[in-house]
């Protein structure tokens, strides 16, 4: 179940950054920039030995320089990581590092790790309590406050060659797609400084990857033995970074960066575009607009140039005008789940005879996609209020409930949806289903359900005036309720 929930905080937002704000940390969704890191590590991955498909690639709302693997086959990148690198090259780079600590099985070892890397922190917590029942208060102190330092340097010990091996890998990745690995040499570098500042004032990145000169020089030796240092990025590539750089500039930094950063006098794409959507979150619409239409005129065919223009339209309060920028979007890159959940949205909104029917089949395309897509329930959850059927809509709102997490919420509504729904259909069974998964009887459960003090009254128990339901995760009716 947590794997899920991890899944679902990934696909609450719909569109660019309609769920957070400027400042807020999170996972966010954009169709152009999971598009363009997909095209870029699709390649590295199946050159790596796994299966695309199975790996997950996630943008964290996080201005700190960091990139990591965790939860399994998940890749991390923050987006602090992605303003700060200079080129295509350079992400790629450190996409293939990251890409070797999963192939190569460092996640499963860097557990084992851990754990034996908390051994001399134990023993130093013991003999810190021992010289404190000695009447050495001073030297325990000291041996407790130093634990967490000798877990560490016995972590880094255990993980060093795992971090020489993932540079190997991610040079010999990208020399086999004929791609120069230039960048991550690069992108060591540039941080080269951070060798020498504190763990405290380090970024993240450069504390879990420690660089050190010995390493850097290894993984140049490497690169430059593979004749491709001096292999050009394509255009397109530089393009998408371009953009991709531009779009979370106005989006995430304040209207100061982005002036600095992309001057009124810079008329290039990324600089209007990086302008459009910075003048879009200050809420100046017509300046906005202005700058997208710019763009539009040069690139009428460009989906994400509509996806952004029919966002502004949406939430500056002109949700009829939205629908035809969403639609053209659509054409462009038909089957785009977020795309189509965008339409969706501005269907809703309008209202118009049509539009709910419309919106319910966008939706649906959206979720055969996506089925964990928190927001998409949501929407459909207001299409189907919308065709008055009441029970489907309290289905989709225990979706998107327990899809986000809240299962106090998703098992409400879907005892609700239960009350009202043919026993002999689909929906009657993924309504039960989410009333077992979410029961309170559940001990996995019961620390949300103290929250709100609302075990008891919505139990499979007290719903059925027994404890004996056949439950296919087993039957904690029974259980010790604390």
């Amino acid at each position: 179940m947590a794997a899920k929930l991890f899944r679902a905080a990934a696909v609450l937002a719909a569109s660019a950054f309609v769920a957070f704000g400027a400042s807020a940390q999170g996972l966010i969704r954009d169709a152009e920039i999971e598009e363009t890191l997909k095209e870029w590590t699709d390649p590295i991955l199946e050159v790596a030995g796994l299966v695309p498909d199975d790996v997950g690639l996630f943008i964290i709302n996080d201005a700190s320089l960091n990139a990591f693997v965790a939860n399994g086959q998940r890749i991390h990148i923050h987006t602090g990581l992605i303003i700060e690198a200079e080129s295509a090259a350079q992400i790629k780079g450190v996409i293939g590092h990251e890409t070797c600590h999963i192939a190569c099985g460092h996640t499963v070892a860097r557990m084992r790790a851990a754990s034996v890397a908390m051994r001399p922190a134990l023993v130093s917590i013991g003999l810190g309590i021992l010289a404190i029942a000695a009447g050495e208060p001073g030297a325990g102190a000291a041996l407790i406050g130093s634990s967490s330092q000798f877990a560490a340097l016995n972590f880094y010990v255990h993980t060093r060659s795992e971090e020489a091996a993932a540079d190997v890998a991610a040079v010999k990745y990208l020399a086999a797609l004929g791609q120069s690995p230039a960048g991550i040499v690069e992108f060591f570098e540039k941080f080269r400084y951070q060798e020498v500042l504190s763990d405290a004032k380090r970024y993240p990145y450069f504390r879990a990857h420690p660089l050190a000169s010995d390493r850097i020089r290894t993984t140049r030796g490497l690169a430059e033995a593979t004749g491709l240092m001096d292999a050009q990025p394509t255009e397109r590539e530089q393009r998408q970074y371009e953009m991709m750089r531009a779009k979370l500039v106005g989006f995430l930094d304040t209207p100061l960066k982005v002036r600095r950063d992309y001057p009124a006098s810079d008329k290039s794409a990324p600089a209007r575009y990086a302008r459009a959507i910075s003048a879009f979150r200050a809420s100046d619409i017509q300046i906005a607009l202005g700058e997208i239409e710019s763009l539009l005129a040069d690139e009428p065919d460009n989906p994400y140039f509509n996806e952004l223009k029919g966002q502004i339209l949406f939430e500056s309060g002109r949700a009829a005008d939205s629908v035809g920028p969403h639609a053209r979007s659509l054409e462009l890159m038909p089957g785009q789940p977020l795309f189509l959940i965008n339409y969706a949205r501005s269907l809703n909104a309008r209202n118009e005879e049509g539009d709910t029917k419309a919106a319910e089949t966008a939706l649906r395309d959206a979720l055969i996609a996506e089925p964990d897509n928190a927001f998409a329930w949501a929407q459909l959850a207001i299409t189907l209020e919308h065709q008055d059927r009441r029970a489907e809509a309290q289905l989709a709102t225990a979706e998107s409930s327990y899809w986000v997490g809240d299962i106090v919420r998703a098992n409400a509504f879907a005892r609700r949806a239960t009350q009202s729904l043919d026993k002999s259909t689909i929906d009657y069974r993924r309504a039960d289903d989410i009333m077992l998964i979410t029961d309170p009887n559940n001990p996995d459960n019961r620390q949300f359900y103290e929250r709100y003090g609302r075990a008891s009254r919505l139990s499979i128990g007290a719903q059925t005036g027994h404890t004996s339901r056949n439950m296919p995760f087993g039957d904690f009716s029974a259980a010790d309720p604390r």
